[in-house]
């Protein structure tokens, strides 16, 4: 005669339980017309519905309205099988019996077409046990089922939901050679020198840096040679959370810094100091890479750097801005 408690489980710290309830080979039932077909699209891989005399859809379909207790009108309504989560709740620790081995949700889910919603298992990717609940996973979320390879015409026929993919990462790279013009050849010729060129404008009189062979002020040719000092000022600049092979952190600043005797700001990279404390109007310095790595690139000046100077007032560069 079992007794009326049981020792405390060793995994659990629950009480074990002490009666089974078990039906040897199952238990045999009739499920109706109405259940019948339900059961049986499930195994062709159909969700469906069945239609009430008001005409709403209640999935999964029952013999009789569950608002008025009249019988349903036999009409069966395919539906989904993309649904929206109407309410959820998060498993964080699922036991044996659940139907998945990691964190996952309980969800009522209405198929698109229904008016009523099924409960299901949500699968939300994999999470360590214990785990809160996504900041993605919310009410209103698209999901759609996933169907087992054998089915045998029951609801675990569909293994569990899961999200509508909204985001992929698509890794991208593209390689390509860039053949410069006649101004950009010597543009990269004197950063293999470790000089950087510029061109006068004959009209406004202002130094293009990198050189274009034309001023984008007035349009004109450019053809005047000026060589420009490695130091500058920031104008303006954006930190950056995404990473960046150049970039010797992450966040880092990208800048636009105003050379000095240029006309044109350039965009580069600023380092050497925390993102939080570039300003505009800070004095800038280029950092070489070592004169053995030196190319036809103007990835020969890493990043520039601050230097121990007063920064500019505002006044003197906001028309770079």
């Amino acid at each position: 005669m079992p007794s009326d408690t049981a020792p405390a489980g060793a995994d659990t710290g629950l009480p074990e339980p002490n009666h089974v309830l078990e039906f040897p080979g199952g238990y045999t039932r009739s499920v109706g017309p109405v259940i019948g077909r339900f059961f049986s699209e499930l195994r062709d891989g159909r969700l469906v519905g069945v239609r009430t005399a008001d005409g709403r859809v209640l999935v999964p379909p029952s013999e009789y309205d569950p608002l008025t207790g009249e019988d349903v009108t036999g009409e069966f309504v395919e539906v989904g099988p993309v649904g929206t989560v109407t309410t959820w709740s998060w498993v964080a620790r699922p036991a044996k019996e659940h139907p998945l081995d990691r964190p996952f949700a309980w969800a009522l889910i209405r198929p698109d077409g229904a008016d009523t919603a099924l409960l299901h298992a949500l699968d939300l990717g994999v999470f360590d046990e214990g785990a809160k609940p996504p900041k993605f996973l919310k009410t209103g979320m698209r999901v759609r089922p996933r169907w087992r390879a054998e089915r045998t015409g029951g609801i675990g026929d569909i293994e569990c939901f899961q999200p509508e993919v909204t985001m992929i990462n698509a890794p991208t790279r593209l390689e390509y050679r860039l053949k410069g013009g006649q101004a950009l050849r010597r543009f990269l010729e004197g950063m293999s020198e470790g000089r950087i060129l510029g061109h006068r404008c004959p009209v406004c009189e202002s130094v293009i840096v990198p050189m274009k062979g034309l001023c984008p002020r007035d349009g004109v040719p450019t053809t005047e040679e000026v060589e420009l000092p490695d130091t500058g000022t920031v104008t303006t600049f954006a930190v950056n959370n995404i990473p960046d092979p150049r970039a010797p952190e992450v966040p880092f600043v990208s800048a636009y810094v105003l050379l000095d005797g240029a006309g044109l700001t350039m965009l580069t990279l600023v380092a050497g100091i925390p993102a939080d404390q570039v300003r505009m109007g800070m004095r800038v310095k280029a950092a070489w890479r070592p004169r053995e790595e030196w190319e036809r690139t103007m990835g020969n000046i890493k990043w520039f750097e601050p230097v121990d100077e007063p920064d500019v007032p505002f006044e003197e560069i906001k028309d770079f801005m």
